[in-house]
């Protein structure tokens, strides 16, 4: 029997990557964006499904289990960017992202966590972020709000196991998409006194997503999660210098890993 996947944020980047994958692989996906898409490009079902609104989730979540019976995996892949010094941030734009980024995700498993303890199985995949393992300057609440899902994954795992279903974490690092065009820009304020640094670090974090990897590796990632009998909790998928950053936190002085984030983003 195919699987039957929902995906979230699947209309553009890593989620149209990763859905497009399973869709050849011979799963029944449905991807999502929070208004309904008709376009040649996906080779999957697209619904509106949008994360802050529960009755959507719901409504997707609803079709997906009258159409199929079933849903074997969710993918929680939809989220937002967000930039600027924490000080010149404005607070209800940091709310807005935590309400995507952490509240939406878990607003859309709470959704399908009782179809798949009525199957007795299921597998929901987080996808959160690299930069969810530190604190990154100008990036600061981004980080933080990959970095909660990352441990509410970690609780949520542990309540749902004894029905036989898994959640996991994916960490993608610098992937060549359009995340750029899409994040909440805190604009370069004339007065502000982050002004020169915090122009500096857009330049260097677009010109990272421009050189990043390969979307179709974190489809292949996912794909292999899903094939997995018993995943692990935590997958990175980057480049070398992003997965040994993570490595390099849990082995250093907190200062001097500190100092080398300064170092690398010039402040």
């Amino acid at each position: 029997m195919s699987k039957v996947v929902l995906i979230t944020g699947a209309s553009s980047g890593i989620g149209k990557s990763i859905a497009n994958y399973l869709s050849k692989k011979g799963m029944v996906v449905y991807g999502t964006s929070r208004t309904q898409k008709e376009d040649n490009s996906f080779s999957y079902k697209m619904l509106a499904l949008d994360v802050l609104n529960v009755a959507s989730i719901q409504n997707a979540v609803s079709e997906i289990i009258i159409n199929e019976g079933r849903i074997d995996v969710l993918i929680n892949n939809a989220g937002m960017g967000i930039t600027g010094a924490i000080e010149d941030t404005p607070t209800e734009e940091m709310k807005k992202v935590f309400n995507t980024n952490l509240f939406g995700a878990v607003d859309v498993m709470k959704a399908v966590l009782p179809q798949m303890r009525k199957q007795k199985s299921g597998k929901i995949i987080n996808v959160t972020s690299i930069a969810g393992y530190m604190g990154l300057p100008f990036r600061g609440i981004y980080s933080a709000t990959k970095g909660a899902l990352e441990l509410i994954t970690e609780a949520a795992r542990m309540e749902v196991k004894q029905f036989g279903i898994d959640i996991v974490n994916v960490a993608p690092g610098d992937f060549a998409t359009n995340i750029a065009a899409g994040r909440y820009h805190t604009p370069v304020f004339e007065n502000s006194a982050y002004k020169e640094t915090y122009q500096e670090n857009l330049n260097l974090m677009d010109a990272h997503v421009d050189g990043g990897m390969n979307p179709i590796e974190m489809a292949k990632e996912v794909y292999s999660i899903i094939e997995t009998k018993s995943p692990k909790i935590h997958y990175k998928v980057g480049g070398f210098m992003e997965k040994c950053s993570i490595v390099l936190k849990r082995i250093l002085p907190d200062k001097m890993y500190e100092k080398l984030l300064m170092n690398h983003y010039k402040l």
